[in-house]
């Protein structure tokens, strides 16, 4: 059985067999880079300044005693995090961003199809 062609208005999905592999555009590599830089710089410095508590609280700063527990949760979650962006890349999480989507609509017509 053979696939109907597609009208000129509709494209095939980016992973459907009838589409081409298309790779990023420099500029969209280069416009993630920069919103990364931007967004990473703030969330680092955030970080920065609670280990610089941390030390100074370990180091026997008095007056920080207090702050203790949000310090190390705040180094807990940002660790978890960080395990998990590190699990998900490398599970290929990051690779194919477009193949849920298309993986979701297969399983719904599948369903679909079944109850028929």
């Amino acid at each position: 059985m053979t696939t109907p062609a597609l009208p000129a208005s509709e494209s095939p999905g980016p992973n459907s067999p009838e589409s081409p592999r298309r790779s990023g555009s420099r500029a969209s590599v280069i416009v993630t880079v920069i919103l990364g830089v931007i967004i990473l710089i703030p969330s680092m410095a955030g970080f920065v300044a609670k280990f610089i508590e941390l030390i100074a609280v370990v180091q026997g700063d008095g007056e920080g005693l207090f702050a203790i527990t949000p310090i190390i949760n705040y180094l807990f979650a940002s660790l978890g995090f960080l395990c998990m962006l590190i699990w998900a890349t490398g599970h290929g999480m990051f690779t194919d961003i477009e193949k849920p989507k298309y993986t979701m609509l297969e399983q719904e017509e599948r369903l679909d199809a079944g109850r028929r």
